[in-house]
């Protein structure tokens, strides 16, 4: 199973409804990363970032009473909503919807004993579809970012 921050991300979003996503809970919960798992539908990005901040603060991922943990997740939001938008993240504009499921994860960067501690990092990877506002008219995206706290 992998063992860094990115990897297990990227597996908790897309496997998370699957017997595998277990087995990723049970590893990022061994190793202490907090985490959590959300879904989110909009015409806006700013609905996109605020519903994954949302679930961050909920969720007790990060601690909204410290701006260093908000301001490395709005950095790690940012840079996937890039990846899904493929470049300027900007969706109602250019008449773009998205539909996404989205993990967070907190923690070292890597867990392997030969890895030297590199405090924590905040890591956010968004799947599911973008396309035009008509059912049909969409295709799968994927976007991650990461960021240190």
């Amino acid at each position: 199973m992998p063992s860094t921050i990115g990897k297990l991300t990227a597996l908790l979003t897309m496997m998370h409804d699957h017997a595998m996503g277990a087995d990723i809970v049970r590893k990022l919960e061994a190793d202490g990363y907090r985490h959590t798992v959300g879904k989110v539908g909009s015409m806006d990005s700013a609905k996109v970032i605020a519903a994954i901040e949302t679930a961050a603060k909920n969720n007790r991922v990060i601690d909204e009473k410290r701006y260093r943990e908000t301001h490395g997740l709005y950095h790690a939001i940012l840079e996937a909503l890039q990846g899904v938008s493929r470049g300027t993240p900007q969706i109602r504009d250019v008449l773009r919807t998205v539909g996404l499921t989205f993990a967070i994860v907190r923690g070292p960067m890597s867990t392997e004993q030969d890895q030297p501690d590199e405090g924590e990092w905040i890591c956010v990877c968004m799947y599911g579809t973008i396309g035009a506002p008509k059912k049909g008219f969409e295709h799968e995206v994927l976007g991650f970012g990461i960021n240190h706290i």
